[in-house]
């Protein structure tokens, strides 16, 4: 997933996102601890994913508190 297309989500959207990212990085550690997993490098871009939507969700909470600051 591009940052890009993060960007154009909504928080809500966003959340939503991370709780299905994080399952599935569940998921994926559990198939890789019962050799099952076909791909690694799925694990690793899970994780980027999730960063990716944390990150994007803490810039819009930090352009909230800014604008809450210059409209007092």
């Amino acid at each position: 997933m591009k940052a890009s297309e993060i960007r154009k989500m909504t928080p809500e959207q966003l959340n939503e996102k991370l709780v299905g990212l994080k399952k599935d990085l569940f998921f994926l550690r559990m198939q890789h601890a019962t050799n099952q997993l076909d791909n690694p490098v799925k694990i690793r871009e899970t994780k980027h994913d999730i960063a990716r939507v944390k990150t994007v969700l803490a810039e819009l909470a930090a352009a909230d508190g800014k604008q809450a600051v210059t409209k007092q």
